[in-house]
């Protein structure tokens, strides 16, 4: 019987192998180069992403100031979407899986309270830097 598993396990392995193989050589062969419209639309992303760094260095007056004023500002931004993952996690963890598993519920309020934490800071933490800078220096 053991050994029936592991010649299956084997034929499956070499089966997905191959299988992959296949099937990824098409895929590489089917796709084209960047066409101009892709191209000319990265190129205009990648100009405002500079443009927009460029403006935080002139506001702030410092390349360093306004390289930390830009990342802090994508953290704000990206921030958002994360923490609300994490606390409809959290609230997933705490009223669905937590009427059954008391740990699971506890669980579940830790996500939620680090996940409001993380965010609130995230939020708050531009805003700091900015009042810092500008009135903290001088």
């Amino acid at each position: 019987m053991k050994k029936r598993i592991v010649l299956f396990s084997i034929v499956a392995l070499v089966a997905l192998i191959f299988t992959f193989f296949l099937f990824s050589n098409k895929a590489l062969a089917a796709n084209e180069v960047i066409d101009d419209t892709t191209e000319s639309r990265l190129i205009e992303i990648k100009d405002n992403q500079a443009k927009s760094l460029e403006d935080y260095q002139e506001k702030y007056g410092d390349d360093t100031y306004g390289m930390v004023a830009y990342i802090l500002n994508l953290v704000r931004i990206y921030s958002i979407p994360f923490c609300f993952l994490g606390i409809a996690i959290g609230a997933i963890h705490k009223y669905v899986i937590g009427i059954r598993k008391l740990d699971t519920l506890e669980r579940g309020m830790g996500l939620i309270v680090s996940f409001v934490t993380i965010l609130i800071i995230c939020q708050i933490l531009p805003l700091a830097f900015a009042v810092f800078v500008k009135f903290g220096r001088g």
